[in-house]
């Protein structure tokens, strides 16, 4: 069998061609159905941006936030923390949002909310009172962060 050199060029370009193909993932993001769709997302992620630091989301929920009296890059916001906060009922901490979120859909989040009874010093009286908007401007504003960090330790009980 004679082998010339088109034959090879030929068989590379198709292997690489194959090769490349399978490192591209596939997008599974579903697209908006609307330039309307669309604005509506950028307005309520600039509104939950907006809530989360009015409300003082990050002071417990993004490490060093307190200290750094908010100097900290918003790709590591609500990433949780693992400096404990000790009450009667033991040690909280922060926890990673950016982790919680993406366990919830738009409608399982806004009633959890809702119904949320947590440790202090979570203030969960202002969340189970916010109407339904803010709250999915806040989960639009989390999944746009997207998932990052890792999760926090567990609740300590006091004793």
């Amino acid at each position: 069998m004679k082998i010339n050199f088109t034959n090879i060029v030929i068989t590379s370009f198709i292997l690489s061609g194959l090769f490349l193909g399978n490192l591209a993932q596939s997008d599974t993001t579903k697209p908006l159905k609307s330039k309307s769709e669309f604005y509506f997302k950028m307005k309520s992620i600039e509104k939950g941006r907006f809530l989360v630091k009015k409300l003082g989301c990050n002071d417990c929920h993004t490490a060093g936030y307190l200290q750094s009296k908010g100097n900290v890059p918003e790709n590591k916001w609500l990433t949780g923390d693992t400096i404990g906060w000790r009450g009667p009922l033991g040690t909280s901490y922060g926890s990673n949002l950016r982790l919680l979120i993406n366990a919830f859909k738009e409608e399982e989040w806004i009633k959890m909310a809702k119904t949320l009874e947590s440790r202090p010093p979570m203030p969960h009286p202002i969340l189970n009172a916010m109407n339904n908007e803010d709250l999915q401007a806040i989960y639009w504003f989390i999944r746009y962060l997207g998932p990052s960090g890792k999760p926090v330790p567990a609740f300590e009980p006091h004793g």
